[in-house]
């Protein structure tokens, strides 16, 4: 039988009380426990014992250890190529930091990382390498892309139903698992390189930028890499911007931008699943609704 490593806590007794260790209520507790869990710095929080009922610090700090291991191992599966650009000793150093200043917000571990790519563009030791948190942006999209939901997606031939005066009007409603990285560096390239199977090769950092194209219409993860003027047109589709307006900002960062191009690549790779037919769908938020939209198929 194998005994347990684990901390207790059982309330303080009056002698504890008067020496100045804090009672409070549960939310306190759970709150100071959770607080010098994720603080090397701060003491065990008092009341916390062992089996013996003796405050046993050596107990706590093994805890403190496995949490600070398990967030970090979390970080790790979700930031493979960070990892490896990086090196694993520079990653867990950079984590360990992340997780005492952004602890978790929810109890799904598939969920923690999402301000990491901010985290690291912020994070001065990794300033020697520029493209790293779009590398991380990228790697954050496809995790989210692999867990979003299902959808099915429609035919460009559904668009078919809409009187050509009209299309100007008409909002595409994105898969739920499209997202869209924009970056001044090849991030597309530096993510491939770096991913299992992936081998680093020398890239010209200064030859342009890249922006990529995530999405999971069926089983597997796409990154695409799509042209400037395709990543704002995407961005504003998500937004829930009409075809003009969506086709102008995207003309406006790319005057090459080709709009019947686009569409076809994006009704081919499964990112659109539905459509709806608004007037105001480009009105400033707040603005009055005349009519419902015509809605089809999401």
């Amino acid at each position: 039988m194998t005994r347990q490593s684990s901390c207790r806590t059982f309330p303080p007794s009056p002698g504890r009380a008067a020496q100045g260790m804090r009672t409070g209520n549960l939310h306190d507790r759970q709150r100071d426990f959770a607080a010098a869990l994720l603080d090397p710095t701060l003491p065990m929080p008092p009341g916390l014992v062992g089996p013996d009922r003796k405050p046993d610090v050596k107990r706590f700090n093994i805890y403190r250890n496995n949490v600070f291991t398990a967030l970090i191992d979390a970080l790790r599966a979700a930031f493979p190529a960070v990892r490896r650009i990086t090196g694993d000793a520079f990653f867990t150093a950079m984590a360990r930091i992340y997780v005492v200043l952004d602890p978790p917000r929810s109890p799904v571990m598939l969920e923690y990382g999402e301000t990491f790519p901010r985290f690291i563009e912020a994070f001065e030791p990794a300033s020697s390498v520029p493209y790293l948190a779009d590398v991380a942006r990228l790697e954050r999209a496809w995790a989210e892309a692999y867990h979003a939901a299902e959808s099915v997606p429609i035919a460009l031939a559904e668009l078919g139903a809409v009187a050509a005066p009209r299309l100007a009007h008409v909002c595409l409603k994105p898969h739920p698992s499209l997202r869209v990285v924009h970056s001044p560096f090849p991030v597309v390239d530096l993510w491939h390189m770096n991913i299992d199977g992936g081998t680093p090769v020398a890239t010209d950092l200064c030859g342009g930028g890249q922006h990529a194209l995530v999405v999971r219409p069926h089983a597997d993860v796409e990154v695409r890499q799509v042209t400037n003027g395709a990543a704002t047109f995407v961005q504003c589709l998500v937004a829930g911007r009409s075809l003009a307006l969506s086709t102008s900002l995207a003309r406006h960062d790319d005057p090459g931008f080709d709009l019947a191009r686009a569409l076809v690549e994006l009704f081919a790779i499964g990112a659109i699943v539905g459509w709806s037919l608004r007037d105001d769908a480009d009105a400033p938020p707040g603005a009055q609704r005349d009519a419902p939209p015509t809605t089809r198929r999401a």
